[in-house]
């Protein structure tokens, strides 16, 4: 159920990317689809009952194996945070590059209307 609620947030936002025609509109529905991809790598790290990937030395008592692989089997995925993180500040990058496109676009013709901006070319 939570991955069709991503799914469904993933496709409102390609809805407002897609179908609207103000360009901040456009960008807050590209917006949307980065936050669903990066909660659906979330969800895919989660594990119910999980913990941290951290090992305290206070832990070890001559059993190493069975400790590791305890540690295995509770241990939450790392890997997506550090893609989401990864991806957070792309998105950062991203978004301020077209909000400066957005601008300068209404500063040139005075609107945010992508049909009057297309007519008004040449």
């Amino acid at each position: 159920m939570p991955y069709a609620l991503c799914f469904l947030l993933f496709m409102i936002g390609l809805y407002c990317a897609v179908v609207k025609k103000n360009m901040v509109k456009i960008v807050l529905g590209i917006m949307i689809m980065e936050y669903a991809v990066n909660l659906f790598l979330i969800m895919l790290g989660y594990l119910s009952g999980g913990v941290a990937p951290i090992i305290n030395r206070a832990d070890y008592d001559g059993q190493t194996q069975a400790i590791a692989a305890q540690f295995l089997n509770a241990s939450v995925d790392p890997l997506p945070q550090a893609l989401v993180l990864t991806s957070i500040v792309i998105s950062l990058g991203s978004l301020a590059l077209m909000i400066s496109i957005c601008i300068r676009t209404y500063a040139k013709y005075g609107t945010f209307d992508i049909t009057e901006i297309r007519r008004l070319r040449g």
